[in-house]
């Protein structure tokens, strides 16, 4: 089994993703606000690109939520705070969710034959999933303004450990999976550190959000492994 790592989707080319199960990692915070949307028991999220694409699929039941520059978007239901996402708010509804990077990356890997949503919340558990579906692996950072995010890497370091873990026949890796693999091991005793010093981090903090990197710093604290099923990502 082969694993690449792609550093931001302003690096992802779709024929990348042909005949491959794909992780699109986006830490802080789509793929945590993903996660926790899931585990709340929304009944599944719809990932688009614009705002103007999100108004338009809503329907009378439906929550829209997403942010654009770290804030939530006006007219919104909802954020991308992973604490907003409670069962109160979600249960049984149907999402439609934007953001500036983590949505876009959904996207460009939407020709995988498999697509999973990873975080640090679920590192272990899309670690496992993927082992399952048999197919070379490619995780996608969704990175920060078309550029590499210091915690989607430290994500993907994670990943990568579990799956080397998981693979006792051997696991063939590229250059930046394994750079982003001794990022993880370099750093795996200091997860909210490393995600605080971050320059996404540091924003959210500077912003007043400091309990969202709290949150997303939860290392395999989810079991929920969000798969798209056709349109839409349901709990896997």
């Amino acid at each position: 089994m082969h694993v690449q790592v792609i550093s931001s989707v302003n690096e992802a080319q779709a024929d990348r993703f042909t005949h491959r199960t794909a992780i699109v990692i986006d830490v802080l915070r789509a793929a945590s606000t993903i996660v926790a949307a899931l585990q709340a028991g929304a009944s599944g999220i719809y990932s688009v690109e614009t705002v103007l694409e999100a108004r338009a699929l809503q329907r009378p039941s439906d929550l829209l939520a997403g942010e654009r520059f770290c804030r939530k978007i006006p007219g919104f239901d909802l954020g991308n705070s992973p604490d907003e996402f409670t069962s109160e708010a979600v249960m049984g509804r149907r999402i439609i969710l934007t953001t500036t990077n983590g949505t876009r990356a959904l996207h460009k890997a939407a020709r995988a034959d498999h697509l999973l949503a990873g975080s640090l919340l679920n590192a272990a558990a899309c670690s496992r999933a993927a082992l399952e579906l048999r197919r070379d692996i490619v995780l996608l950072c969704s990175g920060s303004h078309d550029e590499f995010a210091l915690e989607d890497g430290l994500c993907a370091g994670a990943i990568v450990a579990n799956l080397q873990a998981g693979s006792p026949s051997g696991l063939e890796m590229d250059d930046f999976a394994a750079a982003m693999l001794s990022l993880y091991n370099n750093a795996s005793g200091r997860i909210y550190e490393t995600l605080a010093a971050s320059a996404t981090g540091k924003r959210l903090i500077k912003l007043g959000m400091s309990r969202d990197v709290r949150h997303c710093a939860q290392l395999d604290s989810s079991e929920i492994i969000p798969r798209m099923q056709g349109d839409m990502i349901v709990r896997g």
